[in-house]
Formats: structure tokens, sequence, C-alpha cells
């Protein structure tokens, strides 16, 4: 059964730090490129970070360059996401996604991100 759970999310204040990851199941994870998207209340899901098979090629939106990094570890069919310097604005579900030839085919149930003071 194809799983990818996204853990990590929370509560934390301006300028805080969380690490995010997702583990993935039921499908060869070192074959696909996977990404980290997110969704605010009353917007629209957008991308924030993806990693190509074999971290050959790695890509952020720029609100999120120099502040977020994403890994991955195939070895444990894993995907992080490491928020540092974090703001309101970053406040989302975030959602991982895995995409083969650039066709999103599996995804996760997300994970809260609230950043608050």
């Amino acid at each position: 059964q194809v799983q990818l759970v996204e853990s990590g999310g929370g509560l934390v204040q301006p300028g805080g730090s969380l690490r995010l990851a997702c583990a993935a199941a039921g499908f060869d994870f070192s074959g696909y490129a996977m990404s980290w998207d997110r969704q605010a209340p009353g917007k629209e899901r957008e991308f924030v970070a993806g990693i190509r098979r074999a971290d050959t090629g790695i890509e952020y939106r720029d609100a999120v360059k120099g502040r977020f990094t994403i890994d991955r570890d195939n070895a444990q069919n894993t995907v992080y996401l490491e928020m540092n310097l974090l703001k309101p604005d970053d406040t989302a579900v975030y959602y991982c996604h895995a995409w083969n030839y650039g066709q999103l085919v599996y995804w996760g149930q997300g994970t809260q991100v609230t950043v608050s003071s």
C-alpha cells in the first residue's frame, strides 16, 4: 500500500525552526522526485521546495530561499524539510508529494505548521 506520512509540524514562534519529515512506503522512493507544497487558509496550494531523484537537482520558491532546506534519505525512504527563521506567512498545511516524470502520483495528508507569538 502506497503511503506518504508527514510529521514534524506544530506551533512555533517567529524566528523559530521546525524539521518536517515525510516517510514513504509502497513504492520505489529513490526513483521519484519529491516536493513539499503548502496551503494556507483561503489560499491556493503552492510549491515550496523540490528535490529530484538521487539529489540531482533542488529548487525552492523565492520566499523560502536561504531559510528552508530540502533533503532526502533514500535508505530511509524519507524526505525532509528543514525550516529556519520561520515567519507568520509560513503558516500553512505542508504536504509531501511524489512525482514521476513530471506527473504528480502520490501525496500525503499534510502536517500543520503555525508560526505565531
